[in-house]
């Protein structure tokens, strides 16, 4: 099976290691980098290379790049998308609330492999193709070094989006009412030692019903995750409070958590590394590689041929030849 894997060039997020163990465990995949000019205009990019001799076309964009380019999605049998943001369909705070829905409704064959696995139960339920297959991290460039922790509680990302608003205040009270540092890093070797430098992790995907990459990253470097409850999630993801995570529902709750693990060394330290030991046999992109691979060669839905005049303006606009 001939599959083509279209990525963004342009992520702060380096998924270099998730694409390769993808591409390793495929029969035969090709992988592009395409630009965002690319991704917003996709049909001259498939009209150039050919793109119906492949029985697979993984997509990994922004949904608000694809969603004006239905009549170019239509022409794609074998069509998949891989997306680490449908939790967003149901924040109802979010401007892509149900936009994905939208979408992949109108393109009933295709494929939609997403990060959550209450969103991909929920999407399933509306009849649509859904696969839950978890975010994970890089096991090449993320470990455990083994170094003095001196930064005993810690946050690390972005608060500046409309949908982190809850997020933003959280995190500022946590870092007046316990000491917690909260900073940004560049990607590569700065991460990888800010996160040795942690004791305490605090996430807080609040309202997304879903984990961030970072709880795994994390984790792999061996900090206690104090992560914000995703209700089911938690459980369905194999996340065990008090043994490999420490869960918070409020900001009492994380102050309260915060204080019980710097006073109990012993079960941070434990906590710690059955938090590690989770995410390395769990959530490595060699595992969450190869669960993609698998689902991309599995079979699919029927291709719905689009109408004569989709496919006369996709060859007149794009050059597009459309398969029979």
């Amino acid at each position: 099976m001939k599959v083509m894997l279209l990525v963004m060039d342009e992520q702060r997020v380096i998924l270099d290691g998730l694409y390769e163990t993808v591409r390793q465990h495929c029969d035969d995949c090709v992988i592009f980098r395409l630009s965002k000019q690319q991704q917003l205009n996709l049909g001259p990019f498939l009209a150039s290379v050919d793109y119906q001799r492949y029985d697979r076309v993984v997509i990994f964009s922004r949904v608000k790049r694809l969603a004006r380019q239905r009549a170019v999605l239509k022409c794609i049998p074998g069509l998949i998308f891989l997306e680490h943001d449908a939790y967003q369909n149901y924040m109802s705070a979010s401007k892509y609330h149900g936009m994905y829905s939208r979408l992949y409704r109108q393109l009933p064959w295709s494929r939609a492999l997403v990060s959550g696995a209450v969103v991909a139960r929920r999407m399933r339920g509306e009849g649509l193709d859904a696969v839950f297959v978890s975010k994970g991290y890089d096991q090449e460039m993320l470990r455990n070094l083994g170094q003095p922790r001196d930064i005993p509680v810690g946050f690390l990302g972005s608060l500046k989006s409309r949908e982190y608003s809850q997020r933003k205040q959280l995190v500022e009270n946590l870092a007046q009412r316990a000491g917690m540092l909260v900073t940004r890093t560049a990607s590569g070797a700065e991460y990888l030692e800010t996160l040795n430098r942690i004791r305490i992790f605090v996430s807080a995907d609040i309202g997304m019903g879903e984990f961030m990459i970072k709880n795994f990253e994390a984790m792999a470097c061996g900090c206690v995750l104090l992560a914000w409850s995703q209700g089911e999630e938690d459980e369905l993801l194999g996340f065990e409070e008090g043994r490999n995570v420490m869960f918070y529902r409020s900001e009492d709750e994380a102050v309260e958590k915060i204080r019980l693990l710097q006073s109990d060394p012993d079960l941070a330290a434990r906590i710690a590394g059955e938090g590690q030991k989770f995410a390395e046999e769990r959530y490595a992109f060699a595992r969450v590689g190869r669960d993609l691979a698998d689902e991309i060669q599995r079979p699919m839905r029927p291709w719905q041929r689009p109408s004569a005049l989709i496919r006369a303006w996709v060859k007149l606009r794009h050059g597009m030849q459309v398969p029979a």
